[in-house]
């Protein structure tokens, strides 16, 4: 038995007996496909986050829920068998836990299932949906809003080191379709003149490509560093925080994690709030409602989180206007 399947059997469980009384609808046996990029290495808040939605609207794992995970693993690749395996099974709905291109692979491997998506970037340009008031097709989900994260992410950066005149960009450019990557780079750039800085894009497939462009940002002398989010960064985060302290590069990323994990600073929606929401969408479509009609929803809640402990590792001094906009201060 190969461990994604093992994960959809233990994780799914053998369900218990269904609500003892009540109606045939009551007594229904809820199924849910679960598309994930790494399992292991992913943020168990986020996935908890959404099972207490679930669980808020009454769907319960081992009761009158089954949930039949397939795991990517970290190989991207992996993400179309894997959807395809999920429609053979034919779940009520599929969930899709793995960014863009896990939506994607989903939304390629059926038109008739319906399919939610819990953190994608651009769902209209990325041509995940036709409009977010209006989805179309059998998909529709929770968007994160990436380019104007970018922008925000070198804001924060100008305004913690004043000084700072070039700033690399660490991003990952097979993550999204091409003409999405040109538009957020370009984006990227613009607010970058505007702040008066000089911009250093640097790609990274994966891990594998950490080392040489942490090396290439430190020769280039950057003064700091804006981590581009992805599920396979995400994954690594660990790794790349580390990276950033051996170079002495301080750094903003997209989500929490990563500051908890040591760096130094995070502006980025609200994942947990994310994952939860979008238990609500899996509700609506269990009782009936279509995915073409529900509008694809975008971050309320943002966070910004600054470790002072790193700050203080690297010498900074942030500002205390910032501190005082910042959601938590880790000290």
């Amino acid at each position: 038995m190969d461990r994604r399947t093992f994960l959809g059997t233990v994780a799914g469980g053998l369900l218990a007996a269904p609500l003892a009384e009540g109606t045939q609808e009551a007594n229904r046996i809820v199924r849910i496909g679960y598309l994930a990029f790494d399992l292991a290495a992913a943020n168990p808040l986020t996935r908890e986050g959404f099972f207490d939605g679930l669980r808020d609207v009454g769907y319960v794992e081992g009761r009158n829920l089954l949930v039949e995970y397939r795991d990517a693993e970290g190989k991207t690749e992996r993400f179309p068998a894997l959807a395809a395996e999920l429609v053979a099974r034919k779940p009520d709905v599929i969930v899709t836990g793995g960014g863009t291109l896990a939506a994607l692979a989903a939304k390629q491997a059926t038109t008739t299932l319906p399919i939610v998506f819990t953190a994608v970037g651009d769902p209209v340009a990325e041509g995940l949906v036709a409009s977010l008031a209006r989805p179309g097709g059998n998909i529709t989900g929770l968007s994160v809003v990436s380019p104007e994260l970018i922008s925000k992410s070198l804001e924060l950066l100008k305004q913690s080191l004043p000084g700072v005149s070039r700033v690399g960009l660490l991003f990952k450019p097979d993550a999204v379709p091409d003409r999405v990557a040109k538009d957020r780079l370009k984006a990227a750039h613009v607010t970058a003149r505007t702040l008066g800085v000089r911009l250093q894009v640097v790609e990274a497939r994966g891990p594998e490509d950490f080392d040489r462009a942490f090396s290439e940002m430190t020769r280039a002398r950057a003064g700091a560093v804006t981590v581009q989010a992805t599920p396979v960064f995400d994954s690594a985060r660990q790794r790349l925080v580390d990276l950033a302290a051996k170079n002495r590069l301080p750094a903003v990323y997209s989500y929490r994690p990563y500051v908890d994990a040591g760096g130094l600073m995070s502006y980025g929606p609200d994942l947990v709030d994310l994952f939860r929401r979008a238990a609500t969408y899996v509700d609506k479509i269990l009782k009936g409602a279509k995915p073409a009609d529900l509008p694809v929803e975008q971050p309320t809640k943002f966070e910004l989180v600054i470790n002072l402990k790193t700050a203080k590792a690297l010498g900074l001094t942030i500002p205390p206007s910032l501190l005082a906009r910042a959601h938590q201060v880790i000290e």
